[in-house]
């Protein structure tokens, strides 16, 4: 991959985004448009994978999305950075290595704001590990970023989630964010006892994913 265009499309609906992911995606597939990444947010919404099971769902009737990437159900919202890359990968494809490029990625961003973020063997994303907190107190494992694609004639779509400061309660509470029962979930803001928006964060992962994305061989 030699070029990445990078859309920053502001708040967007859910469904308004996916259907503009899969024009961009067959025209990326057709060869008419280079690899393109679109960040922006959402107004509240939950979202299932194919492998979600109905207990992680709401129980108290509120709406889900049902999409066609992997993984399981999680929440999207203001606050929280979603980036959908949709690039052609090398062949042979693979769909794991385009997932770990993107956790590498995120970790870079947390780094940057001082957050010592790392990859957990058997699950996506970027995690800050288990321990003690100021302030807080003992922690769990708890996932900052999320990542589920979807992989079609060779270009992806679907992304990444980074929460900087979503309202996590509000979101991630009446759900089993991601089928995880034995972590939790955090943002920019809560590990560093600060308000950090999306604008804050917005240019470092624009700046790590395209160094990830564009450093792929070409097709």
């Amino acid at each position: 991959m030699s070029e990445l265009r990078v859309v920053r499309a502001g708040l967007v609906e859910y469904q308004e985004a996916w259907d503009r992911q899969r024009a961009v995606h067959a025209e990326v597939v057709e060869g008419s448009s280079p690899d393109t990444m679109l960040l922006l947010e959402h107004p509240a919404v939950y979202t299932a994978g194919k492998r979600t099971e109905p207990h992680e769902r709401p129980q108290d009737g509120t709406p889900v999305v049902d999409v066609d990437r992997g993984g399981k159900i999680t929440w999207h919202g203001p606050g929280q950075l979603v980036g959908y890359p949709i690039v052609k990968l090398p062949d042979p494809v693979d769909v794991v290595a385009h997932v770990r490029r993107m956790e590498v990625a995120l970790i870079a961003v947390c780094a940057r704001f001082g957050i010592a973020a790392e990859q957990v063997e058997g699950r996506s994303g970027a995690w800050v590990r288990a321990g003690y907190q100021p302030g807080v107190g003992p922690q769990p494992d708890r996932k900052i970023a999320a990542i589920g694609v979807r992989v079609s004639r060779g270009v992806t779509m679907h992304g990444f989630a980074l929460n900087c400061d979503p309202d996590l309660t509000a979101g991630f509470g009446g759900i089993i964010p991601c089928g995880i029962t034995d972590a939790g979930v955090t943002s920019l803001s809560a590990e560093l006892g600060r308000d950090v928006p999306v604008a804050e964060a917005i240019d470092a992962v624009e700046e790590e994913m395209r160094a990830v994305l564009t450093a792929v061989p070409a097709r």
